[in-house]
């Protein structure tokens, strides 16, 4: 009888040792749920920031295209208007040149 005493106190020490290691890895599952929630959250922040800035690129590129716009339409406004002004001059040469033959 000793022996089944023994087998059944060994029996229930690795029982009783199961059912820590159940309680334990349980709430190692419950802390690892709750990380990947909060990892879930973070990702879903970053996710949305990455979209915001990726607008605001875009949103910038936009505003930089219209600022070379800008900035060609002065300068084709300088060519035309030096252009003119050549041409004047040329007109002016021509009609001392007219004058003195």
């Amino acid at each position: 009888m000793a022996s089944l005493s023994a087998q059944m106190d060994l029996i229930v020490e690795k029982a009783t040792n199961l059912i820590q290691l159940c309680e334990a890895y349980q709430e190692e599952n419950d802390l690892l749920k709750l990380e990947v929630q909060s990892l879930q959250v973070a990702l879903g922040t970053s996710s949305e920031k990455v979209k915001q800035l990726e607008e605001r690129v875009k949103a910038l590129a936009v505003a930089k295209s219209f600022e070379n716009s800008e900035a060609d339409a002065a300068i084709s406004e300088k060519v035309l208007d030096t252009k003119q002004k050549i041409n004047d001059f040329v007109r002016e040469i021509d009609k001392c040149i007219n004058l003195l033959k």
